[in-house]
């Protein structure tokens, strides 16, 4: 879809223009060029990398149809409907159930599932979500999320590198103009890097993917069903891999009960998303 990959470009420059303010704060000039380079270095990384990453963030584990039959068959009937080739299909060993897709485009698409969700869910709410990430692939929504993962994490590291730097170096006399502004740039970066992955990653992708996950299914109340389940089990076992930065991946946010989850909420309420999928209902009951 083109027009994510222009909000990826967008994204992407941004993010180098903070760099290399940064840069500048931190150590003039030389900072600048040393900035330049870095953000060329994470630039093409969350281009090329962006999903490689995040699955060994998670630590996914590519499986083959001879391990997995049964998640092979639906994934493969979701991604007839939606006009996809199969993806590669990963898992993750966590017991909440979720499930994310990444990849820069089609050709190069993943989807990954916990082994919560395999256990939670019913064959026609396996199927509905997920026909709901290869939507996702198929808009190439994942490109944009990927990129924006990527890149937050990086910057939320470059902080903390810059904020340990400020504090044992102490600089005095000429160097406290710069020293004040490297402290405030590392103190505004990581929130303002939180920001721009919830602001890239718009809520409005996941109605969006939901109602196209029950066109590809004929049946909007299993996805309903899903995400019900996933909420209320979600929040009573914990995510332990992964990070903040990269919840708008999941279909659902991993970490409901994180003390930021509400403040940078990349995921539209549950009871709405089910409300929609709900009013679709009729619709299919009458086609039927």
């Amino acid at each position: 879809m083109r027009g994510n990959g222009y909000k990826t470009l967008l994204l992407l420059s941004v993010l180098t223009s903070l760099c290399l303010w940064g840069g500048f704060a931190l150590a003039g000039n030389t900072g600048v060029l040393v900035a330049l380079v870095l953000s060329g270095v994470m630039n093409l990384g969350a281009y090329w990398f962006s999903a490689r990453f995040v699955l060994r963030l998670y630590g996914a584990r590519e499986v083959s149809l001879l391990e997995s039959p049964y998640l092979f068959r639906l994934i493969r009937r979701a991604s007839r409907g939606a006009g996809l080739l199969v993806p590669r299909v990963y898992l993750i060993p966590e017991n909440a159930p979720n499930a994310f897709a990444t990849g820069r485009n089609q050709k190069h698409g993943a989807v990954a599932v916990t082994d919560g969700l395999l256990r939670l869910l019913n064959e026609e709410e396996l199927e509905a979500v997920l026909a709901h990430e290869l939507v996702h692939v198929r808009n190439r929504d994942t490109l944009l999320a990927g990129a924006a993962a990527t890149l937050a994490g990086a910057f939320s590291s470059l902080a903390n590198f810059a904020l340990w730097g400020v504090m044992l170096g102490a600089p005095r006399g000429k160097e406290d103009r710069g020293a004040a502004l490297s402290t405030l740039f590392t103190l505004l970066f990581s929130p303002i890097a939180a920001t721009l992955v919830r602001l890239s990653v718009s809520r409005t992708r996941e109605f969006a993917a939901d109602k196209a996950s029950a066109l590809i299914t004929g049946n909007p109340l299993a996805l309903a069903s899903a995400l019900e389940k996933m909420e209320r089990e979600s929040r009573a076992v914990p995510f332990y891999s992964g990070s903040l930065e990269t919840a708008h991946l999941f279909i659902q946010n991993p970490f409901p009960n994180a003390r930021l989850a509400k403040l940078f909420r990349t995921h539209p309420p549950t009871a709405e998303r089910v409300r929609r999928l709900r009013a679709m209902a009729p619709i299919y009951h009458l086609a039927a």
